[in-house]
């Protein structure tokens, strides 16, 4: 464990290798997956601003390697050098976008869709070319994926096995073999259980503390 939800925030980290999952616990203290980062990735920013508690839990699942600068050096930092104070709010403005587009997706769009548009996601992120298809080595656990689509286990395991007996894609335990993308991208558009729009909605957003 990098660092635990509650723990004083005193530093920023940026991923050298490896993967680290951002997580948190709710109020009926069910474990949030908030997701999945990699190399070059920036988290644990919210200490840069303030000096309440870390806010979420990060923790690595594969082996990682990290730098980090504590709260009193970047500030310093980003007062000689205007640019990194802009490039770290932009680490947040994206932040704080993609957490929008997923309680989006979280109202407007069934299950199926939401596994769909993580295995987008993930490729996109970790996906590695193995001839004509993207092997993504997640390294998620089944418990872990249902966390980060934001549903049970049994539907999350449903989609996925329809996906793969469709041919869309292979499970490989904690990895999978993404074959036919755009039919993934087709299901992952499917709005609400029937198929139809459904209103937006907001919540307040999160950045990584």
């Amino acid at each position: 464990m990098i660092f635990a939800e509650g723990d004083p925030g005193d530093r920023v980290f940026i991923i050298v290798a490896g993967k680290v999952k951002i997580s948190l616990r709710g109020p009926s203290g069910r474990t949030n997956l908030r997701a999945i980062m990699g190399p070059t990735d920036v988290f644990g920013e919210l200490a840069v601003f303030d000096a309440g508690p870390r806010t979420c839990t990060a923790t690595a699942i594969t082996d990682v390697r990290t730098m980090w600068l504590d709260r009193a050096t970047l500030r310093a930092w980003m007062t000689e050098r205007p640019t990194i104070a802009e490039q770290l709010l932009q680490v947040l403005s994206r932040r704080l976008r993609n957490t929008d587009d997923e309680l989006v997706e979280l109202v407007s769009s069934d299950v199926a869709a939401r596994v769909a548009r993580q295995l987008l996601l993930l490729g996109g992120r970790f996906g590695v070319p193995d001839g004509d298809a993207l092997r993504v080595a997640h390294e998620l656990s089944q418990d872990e994926m249902a966390q980060l689509v934001g549903a049970d286990r049994t539907s999350v395991n449903r989609a996925l096995r329809n996906f793969a007996s469709r041919g869309w894609i292979v499970l490989e335990g904690k990895a999978v073999l993404i074959v036919d993308p755009r039919a993934l991208a087709r299901r992952a558009a499917v709005r609400g259980r029937a198929g139809a729009p459904s209103s937006r909605r907001r919540r307040p957003l999160r950045a990584t503390a």
